[in-house]
């Protein structure tokens, strides 16, 4: 019988389907791991992104089982993001800068630079 398709090809078709998206995801959230990671040097990166391009089925798999515990969660923890590292107001930005000169980290000329760029800024 040419041409039948059944039910259980077209099941068959969304697994293998599914499984392609769920392979291609993986790959692609390996290679935004390896370029997030501050432990490796341009060259490793490199050198990961590579393997994984042109062997990815391998790749992928020594990634995994390569990549230390400790490489930490690059970008997924809700503290680590840049908006909040930065200070909510014209008033805590000069604060931060008054410690920084009371500190000996900047100068006053350096300070009141900086100061005039971020009550311009606002």
């Amino acid at each position: 019988m040419l041409g039948v398709y059944t039910f259980w090809d077209a099941i068959w078709t969304m697994i293998i389907f599914f499984a392609w998206v769920m392979f291609i995801t993986w790959v692609i959230l390996l290679m935004i791991d390896n370029f997030r990671r501050k432990d490796h040097s341009g060259w490793s990166k490199a050198l990961w992104a590579l393997f994984i391009i042109f062997l990815p089925i391998i790749g992928a798999f020594s990634y995994t089982i390569a990549r230390p515990s400790t490489a930490g969660d690059y970008g997924y923890d809700s503290g680590s993001g840049y908006a909040a590292n930065q200070p909510t107001s014209t008033a805590a930005e000069l604060a931060r800068l008054n410690e920084l000169r009371t500190e000996g980290a900047i100068s006053d000329a350096e300070y009141e630079d900086l100061k005039a760029r971020t009550i311009a800024v606002s």
